[in-house]
């Protein structure tokens, strides 16, 4: 307590308590979080409010802005694609789980809708424009949602197909964010969405365009059941997307504008530049610094530019100087490093994984960097076969009706033919010999089975061990067997007995 305490107290000892008592609270209020009301945090001023209202008024610009990055950043692109090699790589294998009994598959069935469904997946079965298979649809929504936030697929029927489904992919800039009269008497239209009371989207007003994107008409009603908004909620109140570059927009430009700059400052860096002057009057023409009227003119210095080995030649009386501009970037590597791995990491991301720069990097940091990246890509891996499965079970619907595939039961057991999974493709190993080493002593001691490895090498074990079993076949009707990974010939004693 100071001497003004002190003062006010022994005036007034009410006071005083009041006043030592708002003191503490002051005090605990501080003490009590770093990022809370505090004097140094007295500028950072904010109010919570829902996630519509955050986005709302940022969302176009934000998508514009992600994707003028998308079109002229190298950096950009490289997240994007560090995505793309991952969580798709070289594709999803479609497999059909399909069992009459317990752990006996229906081969021929599942082979029945295997085939179909490689056959659907050409780009003139699976996309109404008829410009892109399957595998190049899924990699378009990849990248749309990691630039624009996300992507609508509508679902439409058409004649003349075989199996008459077929996918429209469509912007997200053509929800009609201007309509405000609902389909149903008792919604709300928001951001171009229709919700019901329970606040769940119902359908969707979609703007319609010439083909070149010019002329609008009225928008369009779809509902809900035609629609896949592929998309990432982040918060309960959200409603529309938000590019999932946002946090690392900011600083990618960054990143793209000091480069630039080095760039400039290394161009110039390079240049070497000499002024020459007369020192001799008389080679002027002229008398003293004055030229003759029948002498050479007076040289002037507008628009010239600096440029690698430049010499120009001075009036007399100018001052020669040697131009020999020294760089000032010579931390430009390890300063773009260190914005590189801000921006990976703020996408969950090694600095490895975006930058494609292994210089740094033995076999564990390597090994562990994989193991957290795929952390990250399994978000995105498991959103993109939600959205695959729903269109897999479409697909099986629109082909049972269509009676390309025949299933008499398919009403009544609907859940049991729409069983399936999505093989992933394996990546390389970084050393193939310690991965057989570590699969091998994981299997020995019980750690992982033959399901285990045959699922992270993208592989399905049943297939796995079928297989095994024809080569060994195979080769016991050739009189031969596999031992230690070598064949090895099978002799026969006088009584049959292999010896």
């Amino acid at each position: 307590m100071n001497w003004l305490d002190k003062f006010i107290a022994f005036i007034s000892p009410r006071r005083g308590v009041e006043r030592e008592a708002n003191r503490q609270q002051l005090e605990a209020m501080q003490k009590s979080y770093d990022a809370g009301e505090n004097l140094r945090n007295r500028d950072w001023r904010l109010r919570n409010i829902s996630a519509e209202e955050t986005d709302s008024p940022h969302r176009e610009i934000i998508r514009a802005r992600a994707r003028d990055l998308e079109r002229n950043s190298d950096i950009m692109n490289s997240l994007v694609s560090a995505f793309m090699r991952n969580v798709i790589g070289k594709g999803m294998t479609l497999q059909a789980k399909i069992y009459e009994a317990e752990n006996t598959p229906n081969k021929e069935l599942e082979g029945a809708i295997e085939s179909e469904w490689a056959e659907w997946c050409k780009k003139e079965n699976c996309d109404v424009t008829g410009s892109q298979s399957f595998k190049a649809l899924i990699k378009m929504c990849l990248i749309r949602k990691k630039v624009d936030g996300g992507i609508i697929l509508l679902k439409c029927f058409t004649k003349g197909k075989r199996i008459p489904f077929q996918l429209q992919a469509i912007e997200v800039d053509e929800l009609d964010e201007g309509r405000l009269t609902p389909n149903t008497q008792g919604d709300i239209v928001k951001g171009g969405i229709e919700y019901d009371s329970t606040k769940r989207a119902v359908g969707y007003w979609i703007k319609q365009y010439s083909i070149d994107g010019l002329t609008e008409a009225d928008s369009k009603f779809f509902p809900a059941s035609r629609v896949i908004f592929y998309w990432t909620k982040r918060r309960p109140s959200q409603i529309r997307e938000m590019s999932d570059m946002t946090p690392s927009m900011t600083r990618i430009r960054d990143t793209n504008e000091f480069m630039n700059a080095v760039q400039i400052g290394k161009r110039v860096e390079a240049a070497f530049g000499v002024f020459i002057s007369r020192q001799n009057p008389q080679t002027s023409g002229g008398v003293g610094r004055v030229p003759s009227s029948g002498g050479s003119e007076r040289k002037t210095y507008e628009d010239k530019h600096l440029t690698p080995g430049l010499i120009l030649e001075g009036n007399v009386g100018d001052q020669a100087s040697v131009i020999d501009p020294k760089g000032r970037g010579a931390d430009a590597n390890a300063f773009s490093k260190l914005l590189l791995q801000l921006i990976a990491a703020g996408q969950g991301l090694s600095y490895e994984a975006v930058s494609r720069d292994m210089s740094q990097s033995n076999y564990s940091s390597a090994r562990q960097g994989i193991i957290e990246d795929e952390m990250t890509f399994s978000d995105d891996i498991d959103e993109l076969k939600a959205i695959m499965s729903e269109i897999y079970e479409t697909f099986v619907i629109s082909a049972v009706l269509a009676n390309a595939v025949l299933i008499p039961d398919f009403w009544e057991n609907k859940r049991k033919y729409l069983k399936h999974e999505w093989i992933k493709s394996p990546k390389p190993w970084i050393d193939p010999s310690k991965e057989a080493t570590a699969n091998k002593t994981a299997l020995d001691s019980g750690q992982k089975s033959l399901i285990d490895i045959s699922a992270e090498a993208g592989e399905d074990w049943q297939d796995k061990i079928d297989d095994m079993i024809a080569v060994k076949e195979y080769l016991n009707s050739k009189g031969y067997d596999l031992e230690g990974g070598a064949l090895k010939k099978i002799i026969k004693d006088g009584g049959g007995n292999e010896e």
